[in-house]
């Protein structure tokens, strides 16, 4: 385990620096210029001379070459170091890190609500008998696929907020505040949940071992989950992993609407100012949640199914006698 643990690591490490260049470069070639954006912020539309613009291009280092850059930005961020805020003038780390704990609180709700009901919609569509039931239950997670999260978000915020005023809308204040985004959040994991775990339902059911428990008695509730649920499990921890790059990249679209204060509003207003500082920060750490939580379900496959384990150990004495 040990071993394993640490090749993952070293290929977590990997995917950081993939990452961080494949952004950096991106940032390079887009359109703009982040000095002219900080000179037109400083300089609140009153205008500058180009002989200012050129002193601050060379003051944030935009006068040398793009690998020259690179290697000075790759340096700095090894030791922590992602320079500062074009917009603010404040470090890009310490600024991200203060919004990241509501985009958190933000993703573990939707995560709830995703895995509440993607489970409880599959473990429904496998226990109704009806097929004209069961095929309208099967179609509600492409539906709710091919609907855009900021449409979803409007409609809501339209009835709930608006309308009947059952819920606050937007801000950053209490719970109530994070139902309607993390619903809307929610949503796309919800599908992929129910998706994959109907039909791993539906594949388990179909098996050998399940027609011997029905031919013993055993309930239809006994046969889902007694047998067949734990049985598809693992594709959904394995669709989770993904998930949580998911929810972090779906930040940027929900707190946009709902007006949060998170990691996704921030990174939507970097990008408008050629802020490279924090727009590398969220890229990275996007990447970061998304490799740690992958690590984390890799771990947990063998306690979820003891069988993984044993035919990974199975793989390594027939490989180690051949």
């Amino acid at each position: 385990m040990g071993s394993f643990v640490l090749k993952r690591a070293l290929h977590a490490l990997g995917v950081l620096w993939a990452t961080f260049t494949a952004a950096f470069l991106l940032l390079y070639v887009l359109p703009g210029d982040a000095a002219l954006s900080k000179m037109n912020l400083g300089a609140g539309g009153s205008g500058f001379s180009a002989e200012a613009l050129e002193r601050m291009r060379a003051e944030m280092g935009l006068d040398r070459s793009v690998l020259v850059q690179y290697l000075r930005a790759l340096a700095a961020a090894l030791h922590g170091d992602f320079g500062v805020s074009v917009q603010t003038g404040q470090g890009a780390l310490p600024m991200f890190a203060q919004a990241v704990p509501e985009t958190l609180k933000l993703a573990a709700l939707a995560l709830v609500f995703a895995l509440l009901l993607g489970t409880g919609l599959s473990l429904l569509t496998a226990y109704v008998r009806s097929q004209k039931l069961r095929h309208a239950l099967q179609a509600l997670p492409v539906i709710g696929v091919s609907m855009p999260s900021f449409w979803i978000g409007l409609v809501l915020l339209q009835i709930f907020s608006f309308k009947l005023r059952l819920l606050p809308g937007m801000g950053n204040e209490g719970l109530a505040n994070l139902i309607l985004p993390a619903f809307v959040l929610a949503i796309p994991t919800t599908a992929l949940i129910a998706q994959i775990l109907s039909r791993g339902l539906r594949s388990a059911l179909g098996s050998a071992y399940v027609a011997t428990a029905q031919g013993r008695g055993a309930s239809r509730a006994r046969l889902i989950f007694g047998h067949a649920f734990r049985n598809s499990v693992i594709p959904v921890v394995t669709a989770l992993g993904m998930a949580s790059g998911q929810l972090i990249a779906g930040s940027v679209v929900v707190e946009t609407v709902f007006s949060r204060s998170g990691i996704g509003l921030l990174t939507v207003k970097a990008v408008l100012f050629q802020d490279t500082p924090i727009v590398l920060v969220a890229v990275l750490f996007a990447a970061s949640v998304f490799v740690t939580v992958n690590l984390i379900v890799d771990i947990l496959y063998p306690l979820i199914d003891p069988r993984i384990e044993i035919g990974v150990r199975r793989t390594a004495g027939a490989g180690g006698r051949s």
